[in-house]
C-alpha cells in the first residue's frame, strides 16, 4: 500500500515538472514564430510579388495570412502584422504591427 502512495507521488510531481517545462516553453515559441516570419521575409526576393502572392507564400508555411488591398495581415502570437510587398527593395515585404 505504501508502495502504491509513492508511486502516485512519483507521477504527481512528474506531471507538476512536465507542466512546469511546457508553461517554459511557450514564450520561446511565439518568439520563434516571429523570426521564422521575419526569416522569411528577409531571405527571399521577389519584385513582382503582390499581396495575393506573399499571402499564399505565408499560408504555405504554416502562417495565418489574409490578403488585403495593398497588403498582407498576418495573426502571429496575439498580434497583427501588416505585411507589404516591397517591389525592388531587399526581402520580400515590409513588417510593421497593426494597432
Amino acid at each position: 500500500m505504501k508502495l502504491i502512495k509513492r508511486m502516485e507521488a512519483i507521477y504527481l510531481m512528474a506531471a507538476i515538472i512536465c507542466v512546469v517545462i511546457a508553461s517554459m516553453s511557450c514564450p520561446s515559441a511565439a518568439t520563434d514564430d516571429y523570426t521564422n516570419l521575419v526569416k522569411l521575409i528577409t531571405d527571399s526576393e521577389d519584385v513582382r510579388i503582390d499581396t495575393q502572392d506573399l499571402a499564399f507564400l505565408l499560408v504555405t508555411h504554416g502562417f495565418d495570412a489574409t490578403p488585403e488591398d495593398r497588403y498582407a495581415i498576418v495573426k502571429l502570437d496575439k498580434k497583427i502584422y501588416e505585411v507589404t510587398p516591397n517591389g525592388v527593395n531587399p526581402g520580400l515585404a515590409d513588417i510593421s504591427i497593426l494597432d
